[in-house]
């Protein structure tokens, strides 16, 4: 099988160059034309001779993920892609446009092994994660899209299928391919991380002391409510996870977002609320409210409009930044939590 191209950084690349005895310049004209004009088949390069061209087509591909089935909302502001991978699983990626910018969420793993109660993926199991290349190419192929309609990529989002830190090589390696300059070229702060809470990667990436934006699906204020709704609370509770956020906000002074899906009759409630101002008062953070979005194995329903507003009302009132975050792709399962797919 021919390696694919998505999965070698530029140094790897470069490398794979030299030993062919080519020219260095070779690997930038590859990235080049990769990352910033984004040619799918190795026949395009036609700036390289094509002694190289056939070496390359020989040994390596420009991508391996199979668009599948594409579904695009009513008012055409939100597209899900449901890919279909080498090994015959599947994944979703979905594409949300705004007024001022164009975000993708991508997917990290297969399903996702973490079981939150409230989460399609979560109720697949993981499958496996995805590899670097396979999480670069589900931005690069969003970006090219968007191109050919005169539009370009601003945002990119950790927030589809699996947990991001339970791939963490893959998925730092992807931002870090994503964000080189010779290529791709996206800065780091356009990059959002979201965990569902899983302190040593916190930590790991605490380390890092990137640009890249972290969120926390908190959705719960006490370690009770939370471990209900998301079991990984147990192994790593509330005050051990919120500790672990304020020594990254002390480390990188950057903002956290929190995360908080409101369930109607669960975690909408003014107690909770005032829990959460109790947890968080005085944290550099960004309280970020969702609606929830249903699923089929969920019975819960979303907080009412009057609900949501006065939740946020008693964020804001005890100096908590807060939004409620625009619903988006609900007809065609593409919210937050609705992702899933089924190997065939």
């Amino acid at each position: 099988m021919r390696n694919n191209l998505f999965e070698l950084d530029f140094e790897e690349l470069r490398e794979t160059v030299r030993a062919w005895n080519e020219p260095e310049y070779r690997a930038s004209q590859l990235w080049q034309g990769i990352y910033q004009n984004y040619w799918k088949y190795l026949g395009q390069f036609t700036n390289l001779p094509l002694s190289l061209r056939q070496k390359l087509e020989q040994q390596f591909i420009i991508g391996s993920l199979k668009p599948e089935n594409v579904l695009e909302s009513a008012d055409h502001l939100t597209k899900k892609t449901l890919y279909r991978l080498v090994d015959g699983a599947a994944i979703e990626t979905v594409l949300m446009r705004y007024k001022e910018r164009n975000t993708v969420c991508i997917s990290s793993q297969v399903g996702c092994g973490l079981g939150c109660k409230f989460c399609a993926t979560g109720n697949m199991g993981l499958t496996r994660n995805l590899s670097r290349g396979e999480i670069i190419e589900q931005v690069v192929i969003t970006a090219a899209d968007l191109k050919t309609n005169g539009h370009t990529l601003t945002n990119v989002v950790f927030m589809g299928m699996g947990e991001p830190f339970q791939n963490y090589g893959a998925v730092l390696g992807a931002i870090r391919v994503l964000n080189d300059s010779r290529g791709f070229g996206m800065g780091a702060r356009r990059f959002t991380i979201s965990t569902v809470g899983l302190i040593p990667g916190i930590k790991r990436f605490t380390e890092e002391n990137t640009q890249i934006n972290l969120a926390i699906s908190l959705h719960a204020a006490d370690d009770e409510l939370r471990s209900s709704i998301v079991p990984i609370n147990k192994k790593y509770p509330t005050s051990q996870l919120l500790a672990a956020c304020e020594e990254y906000i002390q480390t990188t002074g950057r903002r956290i977002t929190i995360e908080w899906a409101l369930m109607d009759g669960i975690n909408d409630t003014e107690g909770q609320a005032n829990k959460l101002v109790s947890l968080i008062s005085g944290m550099l953070v960004h309280v970020n409210l969702i609606q929830l979005n249903p699923v089929a194995h969920y019975d819960g329903v979303p907080a009412t409009d009057h609900v949501t507003h006065k939740f946020q009302k008693i964020l804001i009132e005890a100096g908590i930044p807060c939004t409620i975050r625009l619903r988006r792709g609900i007809d065609i399962q593409a919210g937050c939590g609705q992702l899933a797919s089924v190997s065939k």
